[in-house]
């Protein structure tokens, strides 16, 4: 081993280990997830598997009209019910199209019925399958504002209300008694304000997440801010995160995660799927008309390999959490396979375990 690499290793430290399902379905004739009902029963199972393995968290992405996992909180509250450790997450929700205070009810319930466990990921939203969806839902912003910042005013609003503070007049007259002062919105969990992750594609929104006391998601791609390569960038982007959470002087460490694809190919199966995912290289395009972007490289190859690549990436190096993007459509046991064999071939070669 090089002593570069040595290095490298030296500073990576244990991380929590997750996995990001899309939740794609297809009738696709090579896919185990054809239907609504096929993702979400297999989603469930997934997590159970990945709790016996030692994975660490279960997320999933929530995407509105599409073919894919939508409204979150019954699948996370029916895995909440059938495991026990394993944490359990989004990556992220569209708070353009939330409700916040029926969210933070929904939200409430999932984390109660999981034992305190859910990592909630929310954002103001990404590229969406249908024009200005969040209409359809009935909301829309207020004079002077965009999009973006109704995502982000709908945000603070469910932090609020997750303090558990009372903030509604109670009727004089109530069908059932009520406790002195304000209410609330129950059910109420303790914790769950400071378990709440900000999606942010650029430097600003993560320093803007960090102020607010809320962890820092970062995917496989963010704003093109400089034109550095994307785990520079994105390194960069969680150094300013980690700077503003201790001006901010929260009384709490601050948690960030990184989403990557990575495939560690242990037999013929793997390099049919991926083998050529590895020979990617970062990419510049837009995501939206005038916001340039970054995307990020997939890695796929044999273990030992797999550890070098891996031990260079700038910002894998700065998250706590690595969130491993998979392959939903393929199954749960197939699934399962590339997740043990990171934990197993790759992680304890990084220091990740």
């Amino acid at each position: 081993m090089s002593v570069m690499l040595t290095l490298n290793l030296a500073i990576n430290e244990m991380k929590k280990i997750g996995f990001l399902s899309f939740g794609h379905w297809s009738e696709h004739p090579s896919y185990q997830a054809r239907t609504a009902s096929d993702t979400l029963l297999q989603s469930i199972d997934l997590a159970v598997a990945a709790e016996e393995i030692g994975l660490d968290g279960a997320y999933f992405r929530v995407h509105h009209f599409a073919r894919q996992l939508a409204s979150p909180f019954p699948l996370l509250s029916a895995i909440g019910a059938k495991t026990s450790k394993i944490e359990i997450g989004t990556g992220v929700i569209d708070m353009r199209y939330e409700n916040p205070l029926y969210m933070v009810e929904d939200a409430g319930a999932a984390d109660l019925i999981s034992g305190g466990r859910l990592q909630l990921g929310i954002s103001r939203g990404s590229p969406e399958q249908v024009i200005e969806g969040w209409r359809h839902f009935g909301f829309s912003p207020k004079a002077g504002e965009n999009d973006a910042d109704m995502g982000r005013q709908k945000a603070l609003e469910f932090l609020k209300r997750l303090n558990g503070e009372g903030f509604a007049r109670p009727n004089p007259n109530p069908m059932f008694p009520n406790p002195p002062g304000l209410l609330r919105l129950e059910p109420y969990s303790k914790g769950l304000r400071e378990r709440i992750w900000w999606g942010a594609a650029s430097n600003a929104t993560a320093v803007w997440a960090a102020e607010q006391g809320m962890y820092l998601q970062s995917s496989t791609l963010k704003f093109d801010e400089n034109g550095k390569p994307f785990s520079v960038q994105q390194a960069e982007q969680i150094r300013l995160y980690k700077e503003a959470w201790k001006k901010a002087g929260h009384d709490r460490e601050p948690r960030v995660s990184v989403s990557r694809s990575i495939f560690a190919l242990m037999n013929d199966q793997d390099r049919y799927y991926f083998g050529q995912q590895g020979k990617a290289a970062d990419s510049f395009g837009y995501i939206e008309p005038t916001q340039r972007a970054v995307f990020g490289r997939g890695y796929a190859a044999e273990p030992d390999q797999l550890i070098k690549e891996l031990a260079a990436d700038e910002a894998i190096q700065e998250a706590d959490t690595v969130l491993l993007t998979i392959p939903n459509t393929l199954g749960v046991d197939y699934n399962i396979h590339i997740l043990s064999a990171i934990l197993e071939h790759v992680a304890p070669g990084l220091g990740w375990r």
